[in-house]
C-alpha cells in the first residue's frame, strides 16, 4: 500500500451508504443498494470530493452477518466502479473477525476499513493497540480509525499518536465527548498533516480551517449534489457560505434525528425515510431498530421542503 496516496484519495464527503433490505423479509436488496450508489455518482460524487463507507453504523452492520457485511461491500465496490474509494466497515467486538473482516475487503477491493475500539466490554488501550495491529498485519488496506466513545472507551490523544506510527493507518474519523471542550480541536490540529481527518462532530467550517479533509453528513445520502456544492464552499474557503448551509441543512435533519431518538434506537432510520421522500428506495432497518417512519413523515418531509431538497414526494 502507497500510504501517502492512500491518504491522498480520502477526502471530501465521507457518505455512509445505506444498506437496503427487501420490504417482504429484510433480507439484503443488493440491486436497490447497487441503484443507490448509481444514484450518488449520477449525482456527482466522485474520486475529487466523496469517499463511500459500506457496513458503517447507518448502513446497519450491527444487525447482519459478517458474510453479508462483505456482501454489501462488494455490491458498492462494483458499483462505484473505482470512481469513488471505498471504505469497509470492520467494527467488531472480536479481533479474529477484525482480521476476517480486513482480509475480506482487500479481496473485494476496498481501499480502506473503518475500525473501532470494541464494543460491550471497557477494553484498555493496549487492548486496542494490539486490535489495531492485527488488522494491519492481517491485510494491505488503510485503515481510518473511528473514535465510537459512545459505544465504547474514548481514543486518547496518546493512543492516536501510537496509532498513527502504525503505516496502514491514514485516517481518523473523529468525534470527541462535550466534557473536554477543546479535545476535537486538539486532536485535528495535531493529526491533520499526518493523516486524513474527518470531521464526525458537524464543527465542518472550523475543523477545514484546521487542516481536516473530509466530513460526514447524512442529508448526503438523499440529496448527493448538495454535499458535492458544501465541499466546494469548504474547499473555496468560503465559510460563511458553508455554516449557512450546515444550518439550513444538517442541523434539522440532527434536530429531528434526536427527536426519533426517543422512539427507537440505531442509526439510518432518517436516512431511508428521507430516501423514500425523494423518490429512492428507501425501506425500514432490521429490528431492533423499530419502524417508526409513519410516525415521523410528515415532519421529515416538511425538513427536506424547508431545506429546498428537490424531488419531494
Amino acid at each position: 500500500m502507497d500510504r501517502d496516496a492512500a491518504i491522498r484519495r480520502l477526502h471530501g464527503a465521507y457518505v455512509t451508504v445505506p444498506t437496503i433490505f427487501r420490504n417482504e423479509d429484510l433480507e439484503l436488496d443488493l440491486h436497490a443498494i447497487h441503484e443507490h450508489v448509481r444514484f450518488l455518482l449520477e449525482g456527482g460524487l466522485c474520486v475529487e470530493n466523496a469517499a463511500f463507507l459500506s457496513g458503517g453504523a447507518a448502513g446497519d452492520f450491527s444487525t447482519m452477518t459478517l458474510e453479508e457485511r462483505v456482501r454489501v461491500a462488494e455490491t458498492i465496490i462494483s458499483a462505484a466502479e473505482g470512481k469513488v474509494p471505498a471504505i469497509m466497515g470492520a467494527q467488531t467486538t472480536s479481533t479474529r473477525e477484525l482480521i476476517t473482516l480486513a482480509r475480506a475487503a482487500e479481496q473485494v477491493g476496498a481501499e480502506y476499513i473503518q475500525v473501532s475500539p470494541p464494543f460491550y466490554f471497557s477494553h484498555t488501550e493496549e487492548d486496542f493497540s494490539e486490535y489495531v495491529k492485527a488488522a494491519a498485519e492481517a491485510a494491505d488496506v488503510g485503515i481510518v480509525i473511528y473514535n465510537t466513545f459512545w459505544t465504547s472507551g474514548n481514543i486518547s490523544l496518546r493512543m492516536m499518536e501510537r496509532l498513527a506510527e502504525l503505516p496502514n493507518v491514514v485516517g481518523l474519523k473523529w468525534a470527541t465527548p462535550r466534557t473536554d471542550a477543546m479535545e476535537f480541536e486538539r486532536v485535528i490540529t495535531t493529526f491533520a498533516d499526518r493523516l486524513c481527518v474527518i470531521d464526525n462532530q458537524v464543527q465542518f467550517v472550523s475543523s477545514h480551517m484546521m487542516g481536516a479533509r473530509g466530513f460526514e453528513a447524512h442529508p448526503i445520502c438523499y440529496w448527493p449534489e448538495w454535499g458535492v456544492r458544501f465541499w466546494r464552499l469548504l474547499q473555496s474557503q468560503q465559510y460563511v457560505e458553508a455554516q449557512h448551509e450546515i444550518l439550513r441543512v444538517v442541523v434539522p435533519f440532527y434536530v429531528l434525528w434526536t427527536e426519533m431518538e426517543q422512539h427507537t434506537s440505531g442509526d439510518g432510520y432518517l436516512d431511508k425515510l428521507c430516501m423514500e421522500l425523494v423518490g429512492l428506495r428507501g425501506g425500514r432497518c432490521r429490528p431492533p431498530t423499530r419502524d417508526v417512519s409513519d410516525q415521523f413523515r410528515d415532519k421529515a418531509r416538511q425538513m427536506l421542503l424547508d431545506a429546498g431538497v428537490p424531488g419531494v414526494k
